[in-house]
């Protein structure tokens, strides 16, 4: 059990379903094979999901995770006491659930670079609330980037338990990722993927490359940037011994990966790859911060304002983005 790697778990947006899949994860023990988990923010929200999930958590509140004496029979919840539900309309988007997600992550990013936690698994939140609630930044991997205070390139990694996917851009207008598309940002996107499939376990990583037009653009018939900056990257890439195949047409390289073909796929733009894998896992789908200092993983789908309260919310994506975390942290483990 001391050889685990600690896990904190950010409750999510308390207006929304967060609370509720965090609970019944936490009733079910599941993640007690491969992390020790500590909560981390208000026990009141905690209790919010138990009255959604119509489920009981043993929980033991501590002031620091430094405190708690593993093994624990109970779930161990660092109360920040930073919010009261109760005063949230829920199932709407709120400023202060916003503020109160932005501060209880920034004070978990505080304790993983301290050392008190291996990794972080945060339950959806809401990115409108975010912003709203003081966190302007465009995501929040540009938060975690921001408080990390990385500096270089990261990405944010898509996984469903048939092939995980990596981007070369991401949160920006479809006209300027073209434009953004260049051998350097398609490089380290590929060596990110490289070392984080490697970090998952898949050694030596297979991975697929997506073109950026239809057709891989019929050799410069409409598009010639699989010709000019992706094929020779690759090529280059592939000398030094980066396992990569490509680039493919986006209308074929994901029937590959479901079929077995590769374990990740490096797309050009946003929506190249996430309508492949939200349609193949919605409910199982994580997402994954790759690159920083510090693991960060939280379940694919969002909030689901629409199902608050009657629960019925999926546990399934937040139970997958608790046990990746514990896999990535012990794989940094020296």
């Amino acid at each position: 059990m001391s050889s685990l790697p600690i896990i904190g778990l950010m409750l999510g947006d308390p207006t929304g379903i967060g609370p509720e899949i965090s609970a019944k994860v936490l009733a079910s023990g599941a993640p007690a094979g491969v992390a020790r988990v500590v909560v981390v923010g208000d026990a009141r929200v905690l209790e919010l999901g138990m009255r959604d999930a119509r489920t009981a958590v043993s929980y033991r509140v501590y002031r620091r995770v430094d405190e708690v004496a593993w093994p624990s029979d109970a779930v161990p919840v660092v109360d920040l006491a930073n919010v009261d539900p109760a005063r949230l309309t829920r199932g709407a988007v709120s400023d202060e659930a916003g503020r109160v997600c932005g501060e209880t992550l920034e004070h978990m990013i505080r304790l993983a670079l301290g050392g008190a936690l291996d990794g972080i698994c945060f339950a959806p939140l809401n990115k409108g609330a975010l912003h709203r609630g003081g966190w302007q930044y465009p995501d929040e991997h540009q938060m975690f980037a921001k408080l990390t205070a990385h500096e270089g390139f990261f990405g944010e990694m898509n996984v469903i338990p048939e092939f995980a996917t990596f981007r070369v851009t991401s949160h920006v207008a479809l006209r300027e990722a073209v434009n953004m598309i260049t051998p350097e940002r398609i490089e380290k996107a590929l060596r990110l993927a490289h070392a984080t499939l490697r970090a998952m376990g898949c050694d030596p990583p297979r991975i697929g490359v997506a073109a950026l037009n239809p057709h891989c653009g019929e050799n410069g018939l409409f598009g010639d940037e699989e010709i000019r900056i992706i094929a020779p990257t690759l090529d280059r890439l592939r000398a030094e011994g980066v396992g990569a195949v490509g680039p493919l047409s986006s209308d074929t390289i994901f029937l590959r990966a479901k079929r077995g073909e590769f374990d990740g796929v490096v797309m050009m733009y946003h929506d190249q790859g996430q309508i492949a894998t939200k349609l193949l896992g919605f409910n199982k789908g994580v997402t994954v911060t790759a690159g920083l200092k510090t693991v960060f993983t939280t379940p694919a789908h969002g909030t689901a304002f629409d199902i608050v309260g009657q629960g019925k919310a999926d546990p399934g994506g937040l139970e997958y983005a608790l046990r990746l975390a514990a896999r990535l942290a012990a794989a940094r483990v020296v």
